[in-house]
């Protein structure tokens, strides 16, 4: 069995409206599509969402990075995803979300000739995934009526993001819960944008506010910024941009740095290092959420089953693909009820049809 040739598709996706976080504003997601075509007719789909920021690739790295691993593998066993794996980091260092592509597709093709879902494959710990939905920043009253519009609409949680003014921040999160009341989980995400002075501030007058969790108050590269604020938040610390590989997080560890880490396939690079990771934490009695950066419905549906696959992956934030306009994916994926994300039970990742006009033609076929 081996992998007989590679599609590479570049989709350009638009947002409802503009989504603003502490470092910036996003209006449309520039993501890259892999298709793994096999010798014994089983296809897998897979996608990478770069991030300058957070992985240091654009859309463009990304194809350069697939120009030299995807001729390697051609041939290659797809089912040996290990060895697969190996192979991409021989051939190119870093480069995440370029290598989460392959290996989604990879994954896809696993559940498939397994003959299951492949969050069951996997460990099949839950059957649908709680996820939150993210508010983008805005002024209070405005957030606070976003906040309670998707309350409305059926989501149990919220992920707030914050971190531009410590002051407006506490604002926010003062006319957020009067809104949606006591029922409703809040999170919170500076996204780096605190000093470790004002995060532990805003931390403790946010005290009251109950708050589930914080990520990433402080600076990525600040770990010992970040532990002391853990010393000193009311609030459980989660690591967000400071932990993309299970070194990252054994340092984190180490440090004391850390409640709670967020995993997220795209810095990872994919379900078998998110895998890796979540086990580490584990040992640690450190719990889990799955993230994520701009992907469509195909990249949160790969989120979804490893989320549901796994026990100590506690929390989900797997929504981007419900903040963009534009869809992908029109058959087969992760369907949202209310808060929960229901996996398909058809074979691998489940999706089934694509938008082609959205999708186009391959930008590269490597045979």
């Amino acid at each position: 069995m081996g992998i007989q040739s590679i599609e590479v598709y570049s989709v350009v996706l638009r947002y409802h409206e503009p989504f603003r976080i502490a470092p910036s504003t996003t209006t449309e997601s520039n993501n890259i599509i892999v298709k793994i075509n096999t010798d014994f007719d089983t296809v897998g789909i897979g996608e990478c969402s770069p991030s300058l920021r957070v992985t240091q690739e654009t859309p463009q790295t990304v194809l350069a990075t697939l120009d030299k691993i995807a001729p390697r593998l051609i041939g290659e066993c797809p089912l040996r995803i290990e060895r697969d794996i190996e192979v991409m980091d021989e051939l190119v260092k870093a480069n995440p979300s370029a290598k989460a592509g392959v290996d989604i597709a990879l994954h896809d093709i696993f559940g498939k000739a397994a003959g299951k879902p492949l969050f069951r494959v996997m460990g099949g710990y839950r059957e649908q995934v709680l996820t939150d939905l993210t508010l983008s920043i805005k002024e209070p009253t405005e957030m606070a009526k976003d906040a309670l519009k998707a309350v409305e609409s059926g989501f149990k949680a919220l992920k707030v993001k914050v971190g531009v003014d410590p002051e407006e921040d506490v604002e926010r999160i003062k006319y957020i819960r009067k809104a949606v009341g006591s029922d409703t989980a809040i999170r919170i995400d500076a996204n780096q944008g605190w000093t470790v002075k004002q995060a532990i501030e805003s931390l403790n007058r946010m005290q009251r506010l109950e708050i589930e969790f914080v990520e990433q108050p402080v600076k990525a590269e600040d770990v010992r910024g970040l532990a002391k604020v853990k010393r000193h938040s009311p609030i459980p610390v989660m690591a967000d941009e400071s932990v993309h590989t299970a070194s990252d997080l054994l340092r984190l560890i180490k440090e004391d740095a850390v409640d709670l880490v967020n995993i997220k396939l795209m810095k990872t690079g994919g379900i078998w290092k998110a895998r890796k990771l979540a086990a580490v934490a584990e040992a640690a009695h450190i719990p889990c959420m799955i993230g994520c950066m701009g992907e469509s419905t195909v990249g949160i549906t790969a989120g979804v089953h490893l989320a549901a696959a796994l026990k100590n992956i506690q929390f989900a934030d797997l929504d981007s693909d419900i903040l963009i306009r534009d869809k992908l994916v029109l058959g087969g994926w992760a369907k949202l009820k209310d808060s929960e994300r229901v996996p398909a039970e058809t074979l691998g990742l489940g999706v089934t049809e694509l938008n082609k006009e959205l999708l186009g033609k391959p930008v590269k076929i490597y045979r």
